[in-house]
């Protein structure tokens, strides 16, 4: 709106100034010709009715001797009268309202006027700011043989037009510029009010989420064409929100089966040997033979072992469905790092503390945790390395621990990086899957946090983030 009443002002401006040139042109065009016209018929009534001397070439200066500054002076321009040749005769310059220099008629003047078949030219021409029109036509005695040349010359002084152009102009530009600011400030309560409800509906649609409970738009005063962009957003939330109870819903029963489905398998692989010792207990048990107690007791730490087994996996799935409790000490985590490193015998570890002390608030037995796991996973992942190398580094980072556990492994394929703190997932022949996402759990429960680098066949480096306080 604003471009186009600038666009429009500027326009407006252009085309004023151009059609009062041009009006002003067609203006003094047409003053000169009605002087022109009855300055000609007074010098015909001149020379028809009110003279003496015979009329020809030679007499024209003494029947227009004082005549011509009468005639010049009632019509407000220059006369001067030449013979055929060009040649000045009489002129009413001395007494002319602005003097200029009167010369013999140029011959291409007098050759264009020749050949003019209205024997009739006019020029125009400037000098300093003042215009100026003459005309040249032909002197013709009462038997219309001609005798003389004309020339009639009007000065146009425009400064006074020129003056009114301007004054014109400015108050065309107050009112324009009125205008300007009315239409700045019309266009800014218009967009305002335009805005103002997609604002709305643009703030509510980036707080959108799905695992939240969502907000309808509620405006009392809109365009229909909003109403309607409000109608769709709010149906949106409402089918959101049936979807996200669905979508809840579905991933709690899939979670649940795949659960089942892994306490399952994982309580299968110790039953099949207990069945087969029981089994083959009942088949070969002779009570006579003297070594029965033996294999009693061998049959018995069978069993046992696999009991164990299935302890162990209760109490993983256990540990992993609450949340781990935390038991806030002051302890100095070098020394409790040290303590967990202490259970593995493996030359491969290597401890490199960056601190010589290092004190923070947190659970020691859970901190023993997030070390062993990491540690088991790294010796895990050498395998049969011909120069295994497990380093582990402990330093202070702001307000924060950092501990960084390397190896030289075979590294995680790329394929399952994403899925590495998934539960139930593992890329051991082993094992449940569920330690890195436990670990995972007791560091987000600190608010910190835990990130890996991995390389196939270069290694791969886990490092935990755990806030001092």
């Amino acid at each position: 709106m604003i471009l186009l009443v600038l666009l429009a002002s500027v326009l407006i401006l252009v085309v004023t100034i151009y059609q009062y040139d041009e009006q002003t042109k067609d203006y003094n065009i047409q003053r000169f010709e009605r002087k022109e016209a009855i300055t000609k018929e007074i010098i015909e009534l001149e020379l028809k009715n009110k003279t003496t001397y015979p009329v020809n070439t030679e007499n024209l200066p003494k029947i227009f001797q004082e005549r011509i500054y009468e005639i010049s002076s009632i019509n407000r321009l220059n006369i001067s009268i030449y013979n055929l040749n060009g040649k000045l005769l009489k002129s009413s310059i001395a007494s002319a309202f602005e003097k200029i220099n009167v010369e013999a008629i140029p011959d291409n003047i007098l050759k264009e006027l020749a050949q003019n078949s209205n024997h009739r030219i006019l020029k125009n021409r400037q000098e300093d700011g003042i215009g100026y029109q003459s005309s040249y036509s032909y002197i013709n005695d009462p038997k219309f043989k001609r005798i003389g040349i004309l020339e009639l010359q009007f000065t146009q002084d425009n400064s006074e037009i020129e003056h009114e152009l301007k004054e014109f102009m400015y108050r065309l530009s107050l009112v324009y510029l009125l205008m300007f600011i009315i239409a700045i400030a019309l266009a800014y309560f218009l967009s305002s009010y335009i805005t103002r409800s997609i604002k709305t509906i643009s703030d509510k649609m980036q707080q959108t989420r799905l695992n939240e409970r969502n907000e309808k738009i509620i405006l009392d005063k809109a365009s229909s064409e909003i109403e309607v962009l409000v109608e769709a957003y709010n149906s949106m939330i409402d089918q959101l929100e049936e979807s996200a109870v669905k979508l809840a819903k579905s991933e709690r029963e899939q979670a649940w089966r795949e659960m089942a489905k892994q306490v399952a398998h994982e309580i299968k692989n110790p039953l099949t040997p207990m069945r087969l010792t029981v089994q083959s207990f009942e088949r070969k048990f002779n009570p006579q033979d003297k070594n029965s107690k033996e294999k009693l007791a061998e049959y018995s730490q069978t069993l046992i072992q696999q009991i164990d087994v299935m302890s162990s996996i209760a109490s993983a799935f256990s540990d992993f469905a609450k949340m781990p409790s935390q038991k806030r000490e002051k302890i100095d985590v070098i020394e409790v790092v040290k303590l967990a490193l202490d259970i593995f015998n493996e030359d491969a570890v290597k401890y490199l503390p960056q601190e010589k002390e290092l004190f923070a608030n947190l659970d020691k037995t859970q901190l023993i945790r997030i070390v062993t796991n990491l540690i088991k996973n790294a010796s895990q992942a050498i395998g049969n390395e011909e120069n295994p190398i497990i380093e582990v580094k402990v330093l202070a980072e702001g307000n924060s621990v950092k501990i960084i556990v390397s190896d030289n492994g075979k590294g995680i394929p790329d394929e399952v990086k994403e899925l590495i703190f998934e539960p139930k997932f593992t890329t051991k022949t082993s094992g449940m899957g569920l330690g890195l996402g436990i670990i995972k759990n007791i560091i987000e429960a600190y608010d910190g946090t835990i990130s890996f680098t991995s390389k196939e066949g270069v290694g791969t480096v886990f490092t935990v983030i755990l806030p001092k306080t």
